[in-house]
Parts: C-alpha cells; structure tokens; sequence
C-alpha cells in the first residue's frame, strides 16, 4: 500500500510538470496519474522505468527538427498535447498488466508482455517523429504506392531504423531489471530479441492497420488526406475515404500495444522451449 500510495505522488507530480511543459493537456494528465499511479505503484522502480524512457523520448521527438515538420501536423488526429485518449492508448495496456503482475506475482510474462507492449508504442512514435524527415517520400506498407509524409500506412527506410532504435532502447533498459523480475538466469539474450522482435511487430502492425482499416478522412479545401475529424486544421469539414469509422489512431495505438506485449511472449515462449 505505501509503495501504490508513493507510486500515484510520484506519478502526479510528473504529470503536472508535463502538463506545465505542454507535453499533456489536462485530460492526458488525469489519465496519466492513473495509469502511471497504477505502473509505478504496483510495478515498482522496472515498470516506472520503462514507462518514462518511452514517455520522455516520444516527447522530446515530439519537439524536436519542428522546423522541418512544419505542415505535417494537418496529417495527424491530435498536436504534440497527449490528451486522456493517447495516454490510455500507450500507457492503458501497462498499468492493467501491472495490475496482473500484482495479482499473480513471480510471472515472467507480464514482464515481458509490458516491456513488448513499451516498445511498440516507442518504436511507433519513434518511426513517426522521424520517419517524416525522410528525403524521400514513404510507401505505402501494403502496395508500395508513394504517398504523403505524414500519410497513415506509409513506410520508409529512416522511420524503420528509427523504430528499430526505439524498441531497442526498451529493450536495453528492460535488460537492467531483467533479474529482478522472476525470469530465468542466462536466458537475457533471448529477452532482448523478443523485446525488440515484439516492438517491431506493434509497429509494424500499426502501419498495416493505418494502410487498410483506420478510418482515413479527406479535406476538399486543401485536397489532402488527413486523420482529422470533423474538421480539417482548416476548418473545412472533412468526408470519410476508407477504414472503418469507428477506428481511429488511438484504437489503432492500442492494438499496437498489444501486438507487441503478445509477440514479445510468443517469441520468449518459442526461444525458451
């Protein structure tokens, strides 16, 4: 109890400073004090670690070379704000595994599965904030088409290295605690390759899913594809052209999430057996 009561200070008072730093609207730090609180109070200095590599990397990418991604935020659902629904979507998936992980103690898989589903989300974000600075423009995941910066589904060179260093990072920072978590001795090389394997298949995912069902808007003012609705950054009302409607980027986050914490357990369960 002391350790879930500090967890939720802790977590308050990151929020806030994020919230003064513009990096959560007031939404995103409510919901950041809960799953943070639920993360660092149940899963302790490991799981708190993870959470903020990924939420301090994603950030600072955020802001980073603004400059050079002048434009692209037309592209995009939601600002460089996280509000509640982007929070949950990255972080919703890591407190309730902290939840299992403090209901059915001595597990290896929730471990693993958070440190898949932490480097999905920071490979995805990692692939995006970068990956838009690629020279050339991406291809869509599913036909090679050339599309947009920016567009949902598009794929390049840049932005996959670039996701590849974000999970890796999860990875790295995962295999300090590796010990403390109840995982087999001498099988850490194993934990890093299904950790990293997982964080690319989220990202990958995600891009398939954004090629094909992720409902996809079009703005006839500025004749662009965009991810808003329902209205584009210009204020024109924008008319759905393919996915699914209910799907959205943050939906689409959270299936990233999981894919990576489900892939990352399988890849361990393959290796180890």
């Amino acid at each position: 109890m002391q350790q879930l009561i500090l967890g939720f200070a802790f977590s308050t008072i990151i929020s806030l400073i994020s919230y003064r730093a513009r990096a959560l609207s007031r939404s995103g730090a409510y919901a950041a004090v809960l799953s943070g609180g639920l993360i660092f109070g149940l899963g302790g200095l490991p799981w708190a670690t993870l959470l903020l590599v990924f939420f301090i990397s994603s950030s600072l990418l955020s802001r980073l070379f603004s400059r050079q991604k002048t434009g692209l935020g037309e592209k995009f659902s939601k600002g460089s704000r996280r509000d509640w629904g982007q929070v949950l979507a990255n972080g919703g998936l890591g407190a309730l595994l902290a939840v299992a992980n403090a209901l059915l103690p001595e597990q290896f898989w929730q471990w693993v599965a958070f440190a898949g589903a932490m480097a999905a989300v920071n490979a995805d974000t990692w692939a995006t904030e970068l990956g838009v600075l690629n020279r050339t423009p991406p291809r869509l995941i599913t036909t090679r088409q050339v599309v947009e910066r920016g567009a949902s589904g598009g794929v390049s060179l840049l932005g996959t290295l670039s996701g590849l260093g974000g999970a890796t990072l999860i990875a790295l920072f995962g295999a300090v605690f590796y010990n403390q978590e109840a995982l087999p001795p001498g099988d850490l090389p194993v934990f890093l390759f299904a950790v990293i394997l997982g964080g690319m298949a989220g990202t990958t995912f995600d891009s398939l899913l954004g090629a094909t069902v992720q409902a996809i808007y079009y703005c006839p003012v500025c004749r662009k594809e965009t991810e808003r609705h329902p209205t584009h950054s210009c204020g024109t009302a924008t008319k759905q052209v393919r996915g699914w409607h209910w799907l959205d980027n943050d939906l689409v986050n959270i299936a990233c999430s999981l894919a990576g914490a489900l892939a990352a357990v399988g890849i361990w369960l393959i290796l180890e057996r």
